[in-house]
């Protein structure tokens, strides 16, 4: 089958490669504009753009899905399959066009985690499975007809880049697995109303700067829960007050419980200047081991403390 692929990110730079090295035939790739990044606003472009340029791929960048021009170029290309990891909605007139159809990638075990931020949500509302789910686009964001679900185990400490990291991987497999299934018409879609089970449906939408914000008054374990399903990006972050009206904003990729009972209120931060730095809980205190200070690098906690000293009292915004 000719097929053609649509991504943007480095988990879909990844599934790409994937696709190549089994041999398939991706006719053109579809991935976002070239745009300004970083302090210096330089044009950059996509991993999957890279990709693309490396294996001497057709491209293209459509600022707008429904231009004529682009639904012209796609259908000239004569794909009998479209396949989407980490891409834009795309509108009807574009998953509709292909014989076979079009599919997408998912990083959670559909229809667990709809939505743009799967990973994150997964181990910030401290679940211990994840996966992997192709399925078919329709009308709805994420709830298509399942072709292949993969499990996936979450260990206890693991963080959002580290599952990020394995999940990409073992999408390598699925993605090629569910083409070859597509290819030798060995599928039973299934629709996602016959997976759900009694338990809640959580969703997972994308990840806001106010949603990273630590709550101090909560339980260690949500907490920490919420600190490494946003580490390493964009991370979590906290605001520091001292009571001579000094502020310090954090960003906190690493911390550990110390389970107890706080004489302290919430929020109350303690520290020996030195080795430790931690803050009240509501059945304990969090440890911050891996920080970064505003316009610094991120540093463990005992860098940080030889180059910061806390004077007088301090606590955290809740």
């Amino acid at each position: 089958m000719r097929l053609i692929y649509f991504g943007t990110p480095e988990f879909a730079a990844s599934q790409l490669e994937a696709i190549l090295a089994a041999g398939h035939d991706v006719a053109a790739v579809v991935t976002a504009p070239d745009k300004p990044a970083g302090r210096g606003k330089k044009t950059q472009c996509s991993e999957v753009k890279l990709t693309a340029l490396k294996h001497g791929l057709p491209l293209l960048q459509p600022e707008k899905l429904r231009d004529p021009s682009f639904l012209q170029a796609l259908e000239s290309y004569h794909a009998d399959l479209f396949v989407v990891v980490a891409f834009r909605m795309l509108p009807a007139v574009v998953w509709k066009m292909p014989a076979h159809g079009t599919f997408n990638l998912h990083a959670s075990l559909l229809p667990q985690y709809r939505g743009a931020a799967p990973i994150n949500h997964a181990i910030i509302n401290g679940e211990t499975e994840t996966g992997l789910t192709t399925f078919f686009l329709n009308e709805e964001i994420d709830k298509g007809e399942v072709i292949m679900r993969e499990s996936v185990g979450i260990r206890p400490n693991e963080t959002a880049g580290e599952l990020h990291d394995e999940l990409m991987l073992i999408g390598n497999k699925v993605i090629v697995e569910t083409i070859r299934k597509i290819e030798e018409d060995d599928i039973q879609p299934v629709a996602q109303e016959r997976l759900a089970s009694d338990t809640k449906l959580n969703e997972a939408p994308k990840i806001t700067k106010d949603f990273c914000f630590i709550r101090w008054n909560r339980d260690c374990r949500s907490i920490y829960n919420h600190i490494r399903g946003l580490s390493p990006y964009p991370a979590a972050h906290t605001k520091l007050l001292s009571d001579q009206n000094s502020t310090l904003d954090l960003k906190v990729f690493a911390s550990t419980i110390e389970h107890g009972t706080p004489t302290e209120p919430p929020a109350t931060v303690i520290t020996d200047n030195k080795s430790y730095l931690k803050i009240a809980a509501n059945d304990g205190y969090i440890h911050l081991t891996t920080l970064q200070q505003a316009g610094k690098k991120a540093m463990n906690v005992s860098e940080f403390l030889r180059g910061f000293r806390f004077e007088g009292r301090w606590r955290a915004l809740i």
